[in-house]
């Protein structure tokens, strides 16, 4: 009988690339997961794992074994669910067990950066309020890695952004749920020439020859500053490079550059400083809820869900009314 456990571990191998980085992301040493992936071979007798210079690649039998078992694990996933909507004998008070159950288990939740700040951090208190049982643990990731870790089972429900016409892809067995749209502005000092203008809106022109406070060029983030300056020759000139967007705006008050950061999870801005939106293109993405498609009927995923979506309709009103500050 072959061990799901372990087949677990050797999807996040192929995943992640390594068996470091599978063990960083189901939680597990490098050695369990090592002993787990070689507990596999013994029992199929094949080779999954092979040496590749300092690293290990997947084998034939161990890409045939990742891909064939898509199909195992998502019916154990739907049939752990339907156990969830059926379990329990009638009560009576005419609801059946599963109407009074309460919600257990685990959710395991991937999230880029703003949405752990701007709105996990409220909907994970009201989870342990309302679901004592359930168990939701977070790891923050960008939307690529976020989709990927979603669609291999290493993470129950997804938080993903993707900016304008940046492309984000979506395998087919994962369902995407949209939450809201989240607007980004451009950060200025408030003694700016551009501040001190007044202006309302700022166009690509307008800040084709400032400096630029920027994450790191692998982010969707990038991509997109990157694609609002389409047309637009030596720009953004890229001065200072950081993951973190309350570095952004200590730079920007710094005096060394501008930067455009979203409005989701932000801290209320400095006097220093001064929030101006772009137009002609507007700076928003639109950020989601992903997860597979054969979790759609879990109890403990929907109320996950559920609570996301409640913070998320909270998350919308604060896009609307007026910006400089």
């Amino acid at each position: 009988m072959i061990d799901l456990e372990a087949v677990v571990a050797l999807r996040a191998v192929a995943t992640n690339g390594s068996v470091a980085a599978a063990a960083d992301a189901l939680g597990y040493t490098p050695s369990a997961v090592s002993q787990q992936i070689k507990r596999l071979e013994r029992g199929t007798r094949v080779a999954l794992l092979e040496r590749a210079g300092r690293g290990v690649v997947l084998t034939d039998a161990g890409r045939h074994l990742v891909t064939s078992s898509a199909t195992v694990l998502a019916d154990l996933e739907r049939i752990e669910a339907d156990l969830q909507l059926t379990g329990g004998a009638p009560g009576a008070d005419g609801l059946d067990g599963a109407a009074r159950r309460p919600i257990t288990g685990e959710v395991r939740i991937g999230a880029f950066s703003t949405a752990v700040r701007g709105l996990l951090v409220d909907v994970l208190p009201s989870l342990r309020n309302e679901h004592p049982d359930l168990r939701v643990p977070l790891r923050e990731s960008e939307p690529w890695e976020t989709i990927a870790l979603v669609a291999s089972g290493q993470r129950d429900l997804g938080i993903v952004h993707r900016w304008g016409g940046v492309a984000l892809a979506m395998p087919d067995h994962l369902v995407e749920t949209p939450l809201f749209t989240d607007v980004a502005d451009v950060i200025l000092r408030r003694d700016h020439p551009l501040a001190l203008a007044g202006t309302a809106e700022l166009t690509p022109a307008d800040l084709a020859d400032e400096p630029w406070i920027a994450t790191f060029d692998s982010t969707i983030c990038r991509q997109w500053l990157r694609r609002l300056f389409d047309g637009v020759s030596n720009a953004p000139r890229i001065v200072h490079e950081s993951m973190e967007f309350e570095n952004h705006l200590e730079l920007v008050r710094a005096g060394l550059g501008v930067a455009l950061v979203p409005r989701m999870g932000r801290p209320p801005l400095h006097p220093d400083l001064v929030a101006v939106p772009t137009v002609r293109p507007a700076s928003t993405r639109g950020v989601s809820a992903v997860h597979r498609r054969s979790q759609a009927d879990s109890p403990a995923l929907q109320a996950v869900l559920d609570a996301v979506r409640a913070v998320a309709s909270s998350r919308a009103d604060l896009q609307e009314g007026p910006v400089r500050r």
